[in-house]
């Protein structure tokens, strides 16, 4: 699923780029090479980060 239009980046790219990047939404877009357009996304965007950054912080406390 799209997330940005605009920009045409997926679900899973943002996640991916979330888990690498530990900056937040303008950050992750430019470790994409893009940067938000419209705005529409970046609530959803951002709750992917926290949904990622989340996740990993539960597996850390795992390990």
């Amino acid at each position: 699923m799209y997330i940005c239009i605009c920009n045409a980046i997926r679900e899973n790219e943002l996640r991916t780029a979330a888990r690498r990047c530990p900056r937040d939404v303008d950050g992750v877009y430019a470790s994409l090479g893009k940067r938000p357009q419209c705005g529409q996304c970046l609530d959803d965007a951002a709750e992917i980060l926290i949904e990622e950054r989340e996740m990993a912080q539960e597996t850390a406390y795992a390990a």
